[in-house]
């Protein structure tokens, strides 16, 4: 656990370090794009985070190779260069798209070419298995389609959820998380050496959101961009890959006795084929509502608008930190609670524990609908947002606002320090008169 330790720490100081520099890069190469009508900060912001993640990763790497008990991870096991050939091609795409915003449908090829080359050299899912049957091998073909399929899914989905600062790196980030602990636990537990890679590729995706985390939060001094959530997206997608092509399922003895008995067995198997779909089960919701919204409207499914989850969740009347906090909160809720229910699925417990925060969770995404006002002796002890409006004698109670609508409001130039403050959203109209001073 030390050797993870020190490679967590490493990666993630690596990437904390390297991404003031970039951002003085980017700001100097002109990755900072004009605000668009579905952006929600007011200030162009540098992209090009994915470049410190990056050396993030490699710096992980090569510490981990240099350990003694995580050497034979690279001695054993050709997956690391693997995943490294797939996210540099994968992170040069982005870096590209970043600059000068290439199509998407070529992003899309670079991203099958990228899962291609992992497959090439042995990360692939060579089986599957089944409850009540056992391992099932998969073709060549199959294998390499199902494969291509996941990373292309995982790799778009966290790129579509990054939308507000620090979104998706903290999301990916509990996604990790909630990996290296089932990894470590196939690995430490049942003694399984191939699942060493895995393990290992979590962790260092872990100091890859942590080390990127403090220079993108609101306000957020700098973006991953494409590069960053495209290269944690294929990260995530190939840990998930290592340990279920490679563990083989009969080694952990699951499939024995009844039928039932095999199916609530084998539970812990399918963890690493559900968790990265478990993760990005907010995102993957929204990508397909995007889909299926802008197709009743007529529109390409690759026309961005305002209508993501996100975006709904600051229309409601959340700010910016809180709707990026409850997006934690849910990601938290679905990734450790199936963890938990594959450690222990015979208890009702854990699904009862998960039912009660779910409903905490929805009573916190619709508190701005139901805002409590303090009686009058006890306005003076709450903040303002919770006290009675106060009307001046002779003026209406409520005048409807007349300002600019998100989309008409022109974006501020950029400041000294490129931040993306989007400022408080005020309730109350603008009553200032024409020709007044503000």
């Amino acid at each position: 656990m030390r050797d993870y330790l020190l490679t967590l720490c490493v990666t993630a100081a690596v990437t904390y370090l390297l991404t003031g520099p970039v951002r003085k890069f980017a700001i100097a190469a002109g990755a900072m794009p004009q605000i668009r009508a579905r952006d929600v900060h007011r200030e162009p912001t540098p992209r090009l985070g994915g470049i410190a993640m990056f050396f993030g990763l490699c710096a992980g790497l090569l510490v981990a190779d240099h350990l003694p008990n995580l050497n034979s991870v690279f001695a054993l096991s050709n997956e690391p260069r693997a995943l490294l050939s797939g996210a540099a091609l994968i992170w040069l795409i982005g870096v590209l798209d970043d600059k000068f915003e290439i199509d998407a449908l070529i992003k899309l090829g670079g991203q099958m070419i990228a899962a291609g080359v992992m497959v090439m050299q042995g990360l692939t899912i060579l089986w599957l298995p089944i409850p009540g049957i056992g391992t099932v091998a998969l073709t060549q073909w199959q294998g390499t389609l199902l494969t291509v399929a996941l990373v292309v899914i995982t790799i778009n989905a966290v790129n579509f959820v990054d939308g507000l600062d620090g979104l998706a790196a903290g999301m990916v980030c509990i996604a990790a998380t909630a990996f290296f602990l089932y990894a470590y636990r196939i690995w430490y537990g049942y003694t399984i050496e191939a699942a060493a890679p895995a393990t290992l590729f979590a962790v260092i995706l872990m100091g890859m959101c942590l080390g990127f985390l403090p220079h993108n939060m609101h306000p957020a001094r700098i973006f991953m961009g494409d590069s960053g959530s495209m290269l944690i997206g294929l990260v995530l997608a190939a840990a998930a890959i290592s340990i279920t092509g490679q563990v083989d399922p009969d080694a952990l003895k699951i499939f024995e006795g009844s039928t039932r008995q095999a199916t609530h067995a084998a539970l812990p198997v399918f963890i690493p084929l559900l968790l990265p779909l478990t993760i990005i089960a907010i995102p993957v919701a929204d990508l397909v509502l995007a889909i299926v919204r802008r197709t009743w409207h007529g529109q390409s499914p690759f026309a961005a608008d305002r209508g993501h989850l996100h975006h709904r969740l600051l229309e409601i009347g959340h700010s910016h930190s809180r709707a990026v906090l409850i997006m934690y909160f849910w990601s938290a809720l679905i990734a450790f609670g199936t963890l938990a229910y594959s450690v222990h699925s015979a208890s009702m417990w854990i699904v009862l524990v998960i039912v009660a925060l779910s409903a905490i969770g929805l009573v916190l995404l619709l508190l701005p609908r139901f805002t409590p006002r303090a009686p009058r002796w006890a306005e003076s002890f709450v903040p303002p947002r919770y006290r009675r409006r106060k009307t001046v004698p002779g003026t209406a109670a409520a005048l409807p606002y007349e300002g600019p609508s998100r989309e008409e409001r022109v974006p501020v130039p950029a400041g000294v320090n490129g931040a993306t403050a989007i400022g408080a959203r005020s309730h109350l109209p603008d009553r200032r008169k024409a020709g007044t001073p503000s």
